[in-house]
């Protein structure tokens, strides 16, 4: 599944909490793909806790908690890291990360927790929905298969790495508009993981944020750029990034295509991409501002003079998906969208 669909999924199950209708969620996936983010996500854009539970790294006891004798009788002692309405507030998301990394015994004790909400006397509060991640067996992380009264306690989603969904993320969050075009330019290296190979490095979501951290700290043409890419999302991607960058020299002047002025399309795709993605970035920046209208405009201008128009109408999604409907208010959206009428336009 798409992130942005299985992000609605997730938003729907914390709306339907409330209502009685939440499914504990169980997240399938690769290393590396943003399955911890995008419930992150969820709870950043509803401003409420998330607590995460690494059941990998808890025994048995850590979760059902200590038992100790008052009067004669045995009670437990609630950890502290579960969800209180008092300490926590009424509403969060009670997040079990690496499930399939836990051992038997600390998945059993986690049965109860997961479809009855409650662990002995203690009571999951109402407005908490539950949500869990983990790593598929043939992903060749630490892993244990899962146990049919468990995996019957979720819902299933599988999460599939989606170029589209994660220009839009990246985006959002600024990373480094070099890698976007790249990945533009090279979609299959968004996620390119073979776990027979079992390499150290290689191309993920996570990783190319990695590569984005490396390109702030260590300048175009250093000598260190090269290693530190590679090292971030393996050799072979990490070589073919650095010499995309290089190439990046003789794009064209940006300010002068957002000024409104004549500037040719540079022959080489590898540039179109990175032209393209460097003007989605500029319109995101312009968006803010009063005076966007000018600059989305000369943008669209230019969209159309790309010999390929596919390249003018993935120049022209992104920035929708980016800025919004304010797009299509613009004289100059659908003097676009006229030009390239037989080119179909449509959104998953």
């Amino acid at each position: 599944m798409r992130p942005i669909h299985l992000q609605s999924v997730l938003e729907n199950e914390f709306s339907s909490t409330l209502n009685g209708h939440h499914t504990p969620v169980m997240i399938w996936g690769p290393p590396g793909v943003g399955k911890s983010q995008l419930v992150a996500q969820v709870a950043a854009r509803h401003s409420v806790p998330l607590i995460d539970i690494r059941l990998s790294q808890l025994e048995p006891t850590d979760l059902r908690g200590i038992p100790f004798r008052v009067d004669g009788m045995v009670e437990w002692a609630v950890p502290r890291m579960l969800p209180d309405a008092q300490r926590h507030g009424s509403a969060g998301i009670l997040f079990l990360d690496e499930i399939t990394s836990a051992t038997p015994a600390v998945s059993a004790a986690a049965y109860q927790l997961i479809l009855d909400r409650c662990l002995g006397d203690y009571q999951v509060p109402q407005g908490w929905v539950i949500f869990a991640a983990g790593n598929r067996q043939g992903d060749r992380g630490v892993t244990y298969s899962m146990a049919t009264p468990l995996a019957n306690r979720f819902s299933h989603y599988s999460f599939d790495a989606n170029l589209d969904d994660w220009v839009l993320w990246a985006y959002q969050q600024g990373i480094d508009e070099r890698i976007i075009a790249f990945l533009r330019f090279r979609p299959e290296l968004l996620f390119d993981f073979d776990p027979a190979l079992d390499p150290v490095a290689f191309p993920t979501p996570r990783s190319w944020e990695f590569a984005h951290h490396a390109l702030q700290k260590f300048a175009s043409g250093s000598a260190i750029l090269p290693g530190a890419l590679q090292a971030c999302v393996g050799d072979a991607a990490g070589v073919e990034l650095n010499a995309f960058i290089d190439n990046m020299d003789n794009l064209p002047d940006i300010a002068a295509i957002i000024a409104g002025e004549d500037v040719p399309v540079p022959q080489s795709i590898d540039l179109q991409y990175a032209l393209a993605s460097s003007l989605v970035g500029q319109a995101v920046v312009a968006a803010q501002t009063p005076q966007y209208e000018s600059t989305l405009g000369n943008i669209l201008n230019y969209a159309s003079q790309f010999p390929q128009r596919e390249m003018g109408v993935m120049l022209v999604s992104d920035m929708y998906r980016a800025v919004g409907e304010k797009l299509f208010s613009l004289s100059q959206f659908k003097d676009w969208a006229n030009l390239i009428s037989d080119v179909l336009l449509y959104e998953d």
